[in-house]
């Protein structure tokens, strides 16, 4: 599969759709609606949300307690990308069997998200199914979403490419796809999905909502999908830009307001969407409250290439060692 160039292919899609579609988003919340679960498998997902508790334990009673406050979401950080896959699996059922206690305590419907690695690793399809399994309820159809604006990770007719300056590189052509753990050969998210469920999940029951339908279409069109989509499938969400994301959680609510239910497997900008967060800049010194003086402690835990040469620059600044 052949590298694009990005600003040649982006200029060749369709133009996004003309509306902002936040303040209808966020009207859809506040007149009420599931509340929104992240099950986060590495402490990176929440950098696209702010005002949002992330918790760290997810007894039924503290659970209870968050779906029963008015804040519209909350992240539990499970740190599963670490685990083997049976703990994995193990983790994910007792967060879904316990958050189906809690919802009948709080007496509040929620929805979950599987939020993991925009680069497509992460135990797929094993949490997913474990999750699905322990909550319980009639799920139509897994949706898979792993676009995130930040980090140049775009999906354009169902392949995932990750921006490299302004090539576009798919993604089983980079480093993140020889991943000792969660390797992969397929950029393709329909092959992809194929892959990682050792053929389970078969081609003809793979769908996908399209640049096209999203910028086009908009809302009414990418609904309409939702709602014919059939019982167990899967649905690739195609995107390149946050407006692509709105207009595809606007249609999202309506299916879901049709009766529609759906288990999510995605990365960390469909969050800020769904939840109709405006973007924020990176927090200032001031925001932070951080000493003008003293030294500050930077973990460095990846060994793809990328990170080796993000620390060289790092330390190349000289303030560091």
């Amino acid at each position: 599969m052949q590298r694009l160039n990005r600003q040649q292919t982006l200029q060749q899609l369709p133009a996004e759709w003309p509306d902002s579609l936040l303040p209808h988003i966020q009207q859809r919340l506040a007149a009420g609606g599931r509340k929104l679960v992240v099950l986060d498998d590495d402490p990176t997902g929440t950098q696209t949300v702010y005002d949002i508790p992330v918790l760290t334990e997810w007894s039924v009673d503290v659970l209870a307690m968050e779906l029963s406050n008015e804040l519209p979401a909350f992240y539990i950080l499970t740190n599963s990308r670490s685990l083997p896959a049976a703990a994995a699996q193990a983790l994910n059922r007792e967060i879904g069997q316990n958050l189906v206690a809690a919802g009948q305590l709080a007496g509040r419907a929620f929805a979950v998200v599987s939020r993991s690695d925009s680069t497509l690793r992460g135990h797929y399809p094993a949490e997913v199914d474990a999750l699905a399994a322990a909550l319980g309820q009639d799920v139509d159809a897994t949706l898979i979403i792993p676009f995130f604006l930040e980090g140049g990770r775009l999906t354009i007719n169902d392949v995932h490419y990750v921006a490299e300056g302004d090539e576009l590189i798919p993604a089983a052509a980079t480093p993140f796809a020889q991943d000792a753990a969660f390797g992969y050969t397929a950029s393709n998210l329909r092959d992809w999905v194929v892959e990682k469920t050792n053929g389970r999940v078969q081609p003809e029951q793979i769908y996908a909502v399209s640049l096209e339908q999203i910028r086009t279409g908009g809302p009414q069109s990418v609904a309409q999908q939702l709602i014919s989509l059939p019982k167990g499938s899967v649905c690739i969400i195609n995107s390149v830009s946050l407006r692509d994301q709105e207009v595809f959680v606007a249609g999202l609510l309506a299916a879901e307001a049709a009766g529609k239910q759906f288990i999510f497997r995605t990365a960390a900008s469909f969050v800020q969407a769904r939840l109709g967060l405006a973007t924020r800049p990176i927090l200032t010194q001031q925001q932070l409250d951080m000493p003008q003086h003293g030294g500050g402690l930077v973990v460095v835990g990846s060994y793809v290439p990328k990170t080796t040469s993000q620390l060289a620059a790092l330390l190349a600044q000289g303030d560091c060692t």
